[in-house]
């Protein structure tokens, strides 16, 4: 069983978060109920990994634990089997007492393009909606966030958190909550939420849209970034069966659209501050993560488009405020 209490103690502190308590406990209890093959094998493994006490944690930079005397080779050998128990490693790097974990993504090259245009989270409260395995959340403390609320439904990225939490130290002000956006109440308790990766896996983008917006204080911040293509306001691809061979895909706006989207729902002052293709660089393959990545994904003859034959992957990061009255 997975111990959510410290969160519990949290909220109820957070005039803001407290009425998440009517409904949170039954469904975290919930989805401990659901049986997963593996997860079991993880807590055994996420167990043996010790409290740490670092002498020197750089989320500001990069996501990095180090003691100033290092860990027995022994010591490092087990540290590493441990971690890699909980293979694939799709979000990072981290680096753990120079153990570098090399993660699918270089998701601190998206942190790169994404930050320069955010406002400051300084004492900010965030909510990363399909956070992963919660790299993000730690940059978002590393640049001063007060609190940061990751929610993803998958067994594996909660354990991964918390065995990057663990190795912290146990550090409180970040949360990995097993959950999908559509089972939070409209909380309306957020100075910025933050959602990257997660629209083209929607079936309803504008829902998932209003989903987000009712979790933001008025005034509050959204952070979007997702999958889009080439054209004016009207173009929106629906991929037929897969795209780059990911299933449970259904719209790929394009930025201009995905803009009148969000200020048809209700966001203001919309952005566009970044555009770019992503590259085999960015994601791939690697010890870490041993599955096929985007290099097969892409078309080998022509890598502008994808096996099936669509645009290669593009990304937008927009920016948008929640009216303030």
């Amino acid at each position: 069983m997975f111990n959510f209490a410290n969160f519990y103690q949290l909220i109820a502190q957070d005039t803001r978060l407290q009425p998440w308590l009517n409904i949170l406990p039954q469904q975290l209890t919930d989805w401990q109920n659901a049986q997963h093959g593996d997860f079991d094998r993880w807590l055994r493994a996420l167990a043996k990994i010790d409290l740490g006490q670092p002498d020197t944690i750089d989320i500001k930079d990069s996501v990095t634990i180090s003691h100033s005397t290092p860990i027995s080779v022994g010591e490092k050998k087990k540290l590493e089997s441990l971690l890699r128990t909980f293979h694939p490693w799709r979000k990072g790097p981290y680096t753990v007492h120079d153990i570098h974990i090399d993660t699918e993504w270089r998701s601190d090259w998206k942190w790169d393009r994404v930050l320069p245009h955010i406002s400051p989270l300084k004492n900010r409260s965030v909510l990363d909606v399909g956070c992963g395995n919660g790299y993000h959340m730690w940059r978002m403390l590393g640049e001063g966030a007060r609190l940061c609320v990751g929610i993803d439904p998958s067994h594996l990225f909660l354990v991964q958190f918390e065995a990057i939490r663990k190795l912290m130290g146990g550090d409180q002000r970040a949360h990995l909550l097993p959950l999908g956006i559509e089972q939070l109440p409209e909380l309306q308790a957020f100075d910025t939420v933050f959602s990257m990766g997660v629209l083209y896996h929607r079936r309803s983008p504008l829902d998932h849209l209003i989903q987000l917006k009712n979790q933001l204080l008025p005034g509050g911040e959204l952070v979007l970034e997702t999958l889009v293509i080439e054209g004016d306001e009207n173009a929106v691809l629906v991929p037929v069966d897969r795209y780059a061979q990911m299933r449970n895909v259904y719209f790929f706006p394009s930025a201009l659209a995905l803009k009148v989207w969000l200020e048809k729902v209700g966001f203001e002052n919309v952005r566009i501050v970044d555009e770019n293709v992503t590259t085999t660089d960015e994601q791939r393959t690697t010890d870490w993560m041993t599955h096929n990545s985007l290099p097969e994904y892409l078309d080998q003859n022509d890598p502008s488009k994808t096996v099936e034959g669509y645009p290669a992957p593009r990304r937008a990061i927009l920016i948008a405020e929640n009216p303030s009255n």
